[in-house]
């Protein structure tokens, strides 16, 4: 029981940075798994192949350059609402490795839930803070993102009652994030 939970933990913790940058968890666990550090689920062990590493590894660095530039950053979110969930999905059931108490289709039912509900909710923050910012706020919450997906993916694997903590702080920051910006939002249109 203690293990299972252990992986559900390990895989929603993983989802959930997904939300914030797909490819950062991907590349975590693919390199973590490369080195033996740690077990993928079958198939999952493919993202250990050095042509899989360098191609997440490749996306990974263009969506953190991307993510920082106005107009880049909307075109990246609008894949994203697709490419979060599957990442979500893929992270949560590598992380079961060989923990089978839970069904596959609902270990993936999570992982796109916790994924994709993070990506609406940085999605749906993103804007305010453009507006309220003149844009200027968007590489710096970017940057937070990412730092928040790598330390989230490695805590995950790591310590994965600290990755639910740490998923729990995110969720009431966006949340009086969104708030604050819109307060501001609607103050300027005052």
């Amino acid at each position: 029981m203690i293990t299972m939970l252990i992986a559900l933990a390990t895989g929603l913790g993983l989802s959930t940075a997904a939300g914030l940058n797909a490819f950062l968890p991907l590349l975590t666990i693919g390199i973590l798994a490369r080195f033996g550090l740690i077990e993928l689920a079958a198939p999952f062990g493919l993202l250990t192949h050095p042509l899989v590493l360098l191609t997440v590894a490749a996306l990974a660095v263009f969506d953190f350059v991307g993510d920082k530039l106005p107009a880049v950053d909307s075109a990246l979110h609008a894949f994203g609402v697709i490419i979060a969930p599957i990442a979500g999905a893929i992270l949560a059931l590598a992380a079961q490795g060989d923990v089978a108490s839970i069904h596959p289709a609902l270990v993936m039912i999570a992982g796109v839930v916790a994924a994709g509900g993070t990506h609406l909710a940085r999605s749906a923050v993103r804007p305010v803070v453009t507006t309220a910012s003149a844009g200027t706020g968007n590489p710096v919450i970017s940057l937070v993102e990412d730092g928040v997906a790598l330390a989230l993916s490695v805590l995950a694997i790591l310590a994965p009652a600290l990755a639910i903590i740490l998923m729990i702080i995110v969720v009431v920051v966006f949340f009086r994030v969104f708030r604050r910006a819109a307060r501001i939002w609607d103050e300027r249109k005052v």
